[in-house]
């Protein structure tokens, strides 16, 4: 019995679940889509939380171009390129006989600052976040100062008797060693199975402790915060529940909105704008959703891509028992090449945040995420990893399946459909190391 019910009782309750079991590839629209107005009233975080955010990322670009040289071209901003794909859509449309009506982008989180993924974003912030918080606490800092000054022996020592834990199944845990360990704490990463060997050797290359699980990501979680409860100094930063994590996610949204304006891409009632964000837990697709509906509110339309057998958020949302229910409930095994969304149990707080405003979740098997990575190469000379490709294959699934052309017809987007932009958030891959990115190429150019 899963949460009273039987897995007959699941399927006969939710259409879709027999095929979900079975690891086969979904389209699923939320049919608790609200407009956002409505949808928002129900929400306790704010734009102004979220400007809040992007304050203190202002504040620390100065310290961050001292201690991260390649940032100085931004000014100490940590962002990405957003770039049109167009020969990788002509040849998404020729191998999957499938027309892909508006433009498709991607957003290039692949080739951030200091981690090379997504995590860059949201941890980076919450590190930041706790070193501001302690050293404002001790009157080292104030706001007005210039935060350049943290790059000192003084500080670096004072960091030093305090230590940060995470649980992570690669790129989080990599954003939040190599920043933690920049500015003087002890950090402990706590890796589940699926994490890469090279992501923990970087990771203990720049002083970090890491300690690894035979089991999933679940369980990496719970390790670390079980450790950070037993330390009074230490802090624990939880992808599943941390509101500071999925705010350092949403600034990305007007950052974003001015390099479409600079591109001039146009997103209003007659341009929709559609976003596949690849998803694990769901801090970071979350965040960066929840920031886009803030700006671009109803001409947006956000959809979450997951493995097949790690299909937690889409889950968690059909059902709405968010984290009351796992993929290993049902039989899944959780096993995926796509390391950051090998995840059994999705975050309740996101998933109960965004049941209103996410448009819907999608899944696509490993195979085509290694495909669409060497065709990728191919065509744009850009490499990501395999589970940055997941948002890559949600324009072919809105448009192939019948969910997808349904969603397009009750949102009333047929006549606009042409005129769409569509934005694959592209979210990790820059740091993998060359003879490791040669072997995926290898295995999509088998597929």
């Amino acid at each position: 019995m899963i949460e009273g019910k039987t897995i007959k009782q699941w399927e006969e309750d939710y259409p879709l679940m027999s095929k979900i079991i079975s690891t086969e590839e979904v389209f699923w629209t939320n049919s608790k889509y609200e407009n956002f107005d409505d949808a928002i009233k129900k929400i306790s975080l704010s734009e102004e939380d979220v400007k809040d955010a992007e304050e203190r990322l202002h504040r620390f670009a100065p310290y961050l171009m001292k201690v991260f040289p390649e940032t100085e071209k931004m000014s100490g901003i940590i962002e990405s390129p957003i770039v049109p794909i167009p020969t990788m859509q002509s040849k998404m449309e020729e191998t999957y006989h499938q027309e892909i009506l508006g433009r498709l982008l991607l957003k290039c989180d692949s080739h951030l600052a200091i981690s090379g993924s997504i995590k860059a974003r949201g941890g980076i912030y919450e590190v930041l976040k706790h070193a501001e918080d302690l050293a404002i606490a001790n009157n080292m800092l104030t706001v007005e100062d210039d935060y350049s000054i943290i790059d000192s022996d003084k500080f670096k020592e004072f960091f030093s008797t305090y230590s940060i834990a995470v649980g992570s199944t690669g790129n989080l845990g990599l954003s939040i060693g190599i920043m933690s360990a920049q500015l003087g704490f002890k950090v402990y990463v706590h890796m589940s199975a699926d994490a890469k060997q090279w992501k923990k050797d970087l990771l203990r290359s720049k002083g970090v402790t890491v300690v690894e699980y035979e089991s999933d990501y679940s369980k990496a979680v719970e390790e670390g915060r079980k450790q950070a409860e037993a330390d009074p100094n230490m802090y624990f930063i939880d992808d599943e529940n941390s509101i500071n994590l999925f705010l350092g996610y949403a600034v990305a949204a007007s950052r974003l909105k001015g390099q479409l304006e600079e591109m001039n891409v146009v997103v209003d009632e007659d341009h929709p704008l559609f976003v596949y964000l690849p998803c694990g837990v769901g801090g970071g697709p979350g965040g960066v959703a929840f920031g886009l509906k803030l700006v671009f509110k109803d001409h947006v339309h956000c959809f979450f891509a997951e493995p097949t057998h790690s299909p937690c958020m889409v889950i968690g949302l059909m059902t709405g028992m968010h984290d009351k229910v796992s993929v290993q409930d049902f039989g899944i095994d959780n096993i995926t090449d796509a390391d950051g969304l090998a995840v059994g149990r999705a975050s309740g707080f996101v998933g109960k945040t965004l049941e209103n405003l996410m448009s819907g979740s999608y899944t696509v098997q490993d195979e085509q995420l290694y495909a669409l990575l060497s065709m990728l190469s191919d065509t744009e000379n850009i490499q990501m990893e395999p589970s940055a490709l997941a948002g890559v294959h949600g324009p072919i699934q809105l448009f192939r399946e019948e969910a997808g052309q349904q969603y397009i017809e009750d949102n009333h987007l047929e006549d606009k459909i042409k005129n769409a932009a569509h934005i694959a958030w592209g979210t990790g891959g820059s740091m993998v190391p060359k003879d490791v990115m040669e072997t995926y190429y290898k295995k999509g150019k088998e597929v």
